[in-house]
């Protein structure tokens, strides 16, 4: 399975686009373009547009392909692909791999694993309104509503 435009542009819309390095809170790390983080961000870093863009293509089909390897063969519909993948981007691969979530959708306790999309709400211990929506908007696309 591929990302569809409608989680691209959802993710977008969350992760809006920087094109130089700040810091998303406190308690984050160096963040620039759709949400790209990694060892090669740093403050004081500028991106163009057009290296924004192409860098989110890249690591957001990275994201896609480590969620659909840990998914295997296990039947799973576009819309709950595509909130993984965003979950996924946003909190890394291995709390998604090691997630409550991911255990249920593979016992296909889909509803239960809807319900885990909330859990993923805060940074540091702290809820982030930001957070909540986001994690509000992944469960509903999981769930075919959005």
């Amino acid at each position: 399975m591929t990302p569809s435009p409608k989680i691209i542009a959802f993710v977008k819309d969350f992760e809006k686009c920087r094109l130089s390095a700040y810091m998303p809170t406190p308690n984050d790390r160096p963040t620039i373009g759709w949400g790209t983080t990694g060892s090669d961000i740093h403050m004081g870093l500028v991106w163009t547009q057009a290296q924004a863009d192409e860098r989110f293509a890249k690591d957001f089909a990275a994201f896609a392909a480590k969620v659909a390897a840990l998914l295997g063969k296990h039947s799973t519909t576009q819309g709950q692909f595509d909130a993984m993948v965003s979950l996924a981007y946003n909190i890394g691969t291995g709390g998604f791999g090691s997630s409550t979530l991911l255990r249920k959708h593979l016992a296909a306790d889909y509803a239960g694993a809807a319900e885990q999309f909330a859990r993923w709400n805060k940074q540091a211990g702290k809820v982030l309104n930001g957070l909540t929506r986001r994690r509000a908007g992944e469960a509903a696309i999981y769930r075919g509503q959005a």
